[in-house]
């Protein structure tokens, strides 16, 4: 797909586009680089997985109140668990 008002090509736009792999691939990328001084220690990052595998929320590695990838959102410090009453 182009994008005239830009002039540049969009090279995957929707999830079903990436192959199931190589898009996970991507997103273990994508927080990995995030800047250490954004992103919690490992030890929290795993209380907060454990909080959100075994949520009645929790969907295949999504979170069904917000709509994110859990383990994106686990990992950054300023965020909260999305569940009206916030487990984390």
């Amino acid at each position: 797909m182009s994008d005239t008002t830009t002039n540049r090509i969009c090279k995957k736009c929707l999830l079903k586009d990436f192959p199931d792999a190589e898009y996970f691939t991507h997103l273990y990328e994508y927080i990995n680089n995030l800047d250490e001084e954004i992103k919690v220690n490992e030890v929290e990052y795993e209380r907060r997985l454990e909080i959100c595998i075994t949520c009645p929320d929790y969907y295949q590695g999504m979170c069904r109140v917000c709509g994110c990838f859990v383990e994106l959102r686990a990992a950054i410090r300023e965020n909260n668990c999305a569940a009206p009453k916030m487990k984390w």
